[in-house]
């Protein structure tokens, strides 16, 4: 690793991520609404959306008491915004800082709070549960594996991920961007190699086939 002038090694990578991403909505590289911002059919498609609240609302309200939720890939919040309602506070955390913007402005509520971060480089807020919603999918082995050493910091992790229909090999590295591992015939798995993340309970709380594979939101008890 290179040194700036004074011997000092940087303590954060740079990521290209932030660039592909913001590129993915100036160009409406998952299409277009009726928005200046939109993530997707995954975020909008009532078929993928309506089962995926329900079930998040089934989960948020089996506790006693609200709990807080870190949304670690919030988008367009169209998704989020079904949500906050159900929590104590609700983080919801992107990389694009335009997005974060448009966000805040269109999304106000006493609970919800909005941060622009990358994921795999900064600190993520405390919560109790962190969501991620098709995001991993999008990221490079390297990213993933910066994202899975902070788990542990939550109790609960509830992860989505899109994944071929039949037989696949897991994990398969991508470069950051639109794309997914689905064009490899891969998809993520955070319990197996090479990210090997440690939990106390997992439950398959969801599974959506479409025409590219099956959206599958798995809730991962961490501590």
């Amino acid at each position: 690793m290179s040194t700036d002038k004074k011997g000092i090694k940087p303590n954060k990578i740079p990521w290209p991520t932030k660039k592909a991403m913001q590129q993915v909505y100036e160009m409406n590289l998952w299409g277009s609404g009726t928005e200046d911002f939109y993530s997707g059919e995954g975020s909008h498609k009532p078929d993928i959306v309506k089962p995926y609240i329900n079930t998040l609302i089934a989960f948020l309200t089996s506790f006693e008491n609200p709990i807080s939720v870190c949304d670690l890939g919030c988008g367009d919040f169209n998704v989020g915004k079904e949500l906050v309602g159900y929590t104590k506070k609700y983080i919801a955390v992107d990389i694009v800082p335009e997005l974060i913007t448009h966000n805040k402005k269109k999304f106000k509520s006493k609970n919800v709070e909005f941060q622009c971060l990358d994921i795999a480089v900064d600190d993520l807020p405390v919560a109790d549960c962190a969501i991620i919603r098709q995001v991993l999918q999008h990221i490079s082995n390297d990213e993933v594996q910066q994202v899975v050493h902070k788990l542990p910091g939550f109790k609960y992790v509830i992860l989505t991920e899109h994944l071929p229909c039949k037989d696949f090999t897991p994990n398969l590295d991508v470069i950051s961007g639109q794309g997914t591992r689905l064009k490899k015939n891969s998809g993520i798995k955070l319990l197996e190699n090479p990210f090997n993340l440690k939990v106390l309970e997992e439950q398959e709380l969801l599974k959506i086939v479409d025409e590219h594979g099956v959206i599958v939101t798995t809730l991962f008890k961490l501590n």
